[in-house]
């Protein structure tokens, strides 16, 4: 049975996480600076150092640390990719900082965090597809795909009978780091003369091709119709300062729970309390809790107080 498709034969699949992800990020965000008066101002000076400075480096440090830990512990976990680890680092440095309010203004934890657990999610995915043949990602599904088709049977011997195959594959995490480090730092003053491109150019741009982008996925008119919509309740979370990054979390590990959930009631035979009388479970159960009382203790003593 369909569930809130609304008589709409597109919605029948659901909402994309294309439409979702560029209507709160993009739409909402070129909407909430139209109207602000910083939006009429256009980037015209000059980079003058390209490398970290010694205090830049030591701001972002721990955020690395951090976001490589955050990073390698989702890129195991199958259906979850380097974005989700990206948006969870994000929080977790905006909530551990002394001035949350410096991110989204140039916070250098807010960037160094996230790319860290991005290239940690996107390398370790690799472990689960190469050991247990589990792809961790749609990127590796394909992978493992093309190694069926050659014949290669992934799993606890792949090291032993394909050392070539796995040593190339770490071999190549290597060079595409150091290849996307030279091609960056010199190609860093292309970005920034986009930056000088006139808003009244550059806004039209981005929706522009926000919306070719949402109809290419699917080919589908109604993605971008969704996209607007979403788009304005972005708006309107922004406006109620509402982030937006939980709800991308929700929107990505709401089925996941809901389908492992209903596995696990299934192999129970609908007993609930199957996740508090396992060790595993339990202990997931308690390290979520007490991650949530750490979340919400300083909260309420500053209320308190």
């Amino acid at each position: 049975m369909a569930r809130y498709a609304f008589g709409v034969p597109e919605l029948s699949d659901g909402i994309g996480f294309t439409v979702i992800a560029v209507g709160l990020f993009a739409v909402a965000e070129i909407v909430m600076n139209l109207e602000s008066k910083e939006a009429r101002e256009v980037f015209t000076g000059r980079i003058a150092n390209l490398m970290p400075t010694a205090g830049d480096l030591k701001d972002s440090s721990w955020p690395m640390v951090r976001g490589t830990a955050v990073g390698a512990f989702f890129g195991v976990l199958p259906g979850t990719g380097p974005a989700l680890s990206s948006f969870a680092t994000y929080l977790l440095e905006k909530k551990l900082a002394r001035d949350p309010s410096r991110f989204g203004k140039g916070a250098i934890e807010g960037v160094a965090a996230p790319e860290a657990a991005n290239n940690a999610a996107a390398q370790t995915a690799f472990i689960p597809m190469l050991t247990l043949g589990l792809p961790a990602s749609a990127t590796m599904a394909l992978m493992l795909a093309a190694m069926t088709m050659q014949g290669i049977e992934p799993g606890p011997h792949v090291m032993i009978t394909k050392p070539d195959l796995f040593w190339g594959v770490i071999a190549s995490m290597w060079i595409g780091n150091l290849l996307l480090l030279l091609l960056n730092l010199p190609l860093v003053g292309v970005w920034v003369r986009l930056l000088r491109v006139p808003y009244r150019w550059l806004f039209p741009s981005v929706i522009m091709f926000s919306s070719l982008g949402n109809y290419a996925v699917n080919n589908n008119p109604v993605d971008v119709y969704l996209c607007a919509v979403v788009g304005v309740l972005g708006y309107i979370l922004a406006k109620l300062e509402c982030e937006p990054a939980p709800l991308i979390l929700g929107y990505v590990l709401g089925p996941l729970m809901e389908e492992y959930v209903r596995r696990a009631l299934l192999i129970s035979r609908g007993d609930p309390t199957v996740f508090f009388t396992r060790p595993i479970s339990l202990a997931f159960m308690i390290a979520t809790l007490f991650i949530l009382i750490v979340m919400v203790a300083p909260e309420l003593r500053k209320k308190r107080g």
